[in-house]
């Protein structure tokens, strides 16, 4: 993990607080490729590890919200599949920033609580309110310049998977979760 635009930012600390996250769909749970036939968008791909981490971090109480500008049944499928509830799916957003806002008041969260994960310019409005942001390693050259944390790996590849990992461990609670696994697994899905 690189340090973006926040370099005197304490990431541990920011991480640490986090009691919301908020994740674009396409560029970083997936590979941001499109696929459109004749009957509209027809697959994404998804990374099994995101899925894992995304489920688990649910199953231990941080909310995980997918907010994508996108209208995609593809996506409300992947998030029913990964335990997340429907309120948790907001697609065809217009205004990321007015959608945080709301997600702050719903959740009774301040922006200092919230990580948020995007990779393009539309995501910038979540990005720099954010208490944590971060982007994917192939996310666009003026995101990665300000966001805290540019993550190792692409988007559709882990990067959700290395910020929700950076988030547990700041709270000292990974190999807890970690020792779940062991031995029985815990039924998360990826």
């Amino acid at each position: 993990m690189t340090q973006g635009a926040g370099t005197g930012k304490d990431l541990t600390a920011a991480a640490a607080a986090v009691r919301l996250v908020v994740m674009d769909v396409d560029g970083t749970l997936t590979d941001g490729g499109i696929y459109i036939g004749n009957d509209g968008e027809c697959c994404k791909r998804f990374h099994c590890r995101d899925g894992l981490a995304v489920s688990a971090s649910v199953r231990h109480g941080l909310p995980v919200i997918l907010l994508t500008g996108r209208d995609s049944r593809i996506i409300r499928l992947r998030a029913a599949e990964l335990g997340l509830p429907a309120e948790a799916v907001l697609t065809g957003v217009a205004d990321k920033g007015a959608a945080l806002r709301q997600l702050l008041a719903r959740y009774g969260v301040t922006a200092g609580q919230v990580a948020c994960l995007g990779d393009d310019l539309n995501d910038l409005p979540i990005l720099t309110q954010a208490g944590l942001s971060a982007c994917p390693a192939d996310a666009a050259a003026d995101v990665r310049v300000r966001v805290h944390v540019v993550l190792p790996h692409a988007g559709g590849q882990g990067a959700a998977r290395d910020l929700l990992e950076l988030i547990w461990k700041a709270k000292g609670q990974w190999e807890s979760l970690v020792r779940d696994y062991i031995g029985m697994g815990r039924g998360d899905r990826q």
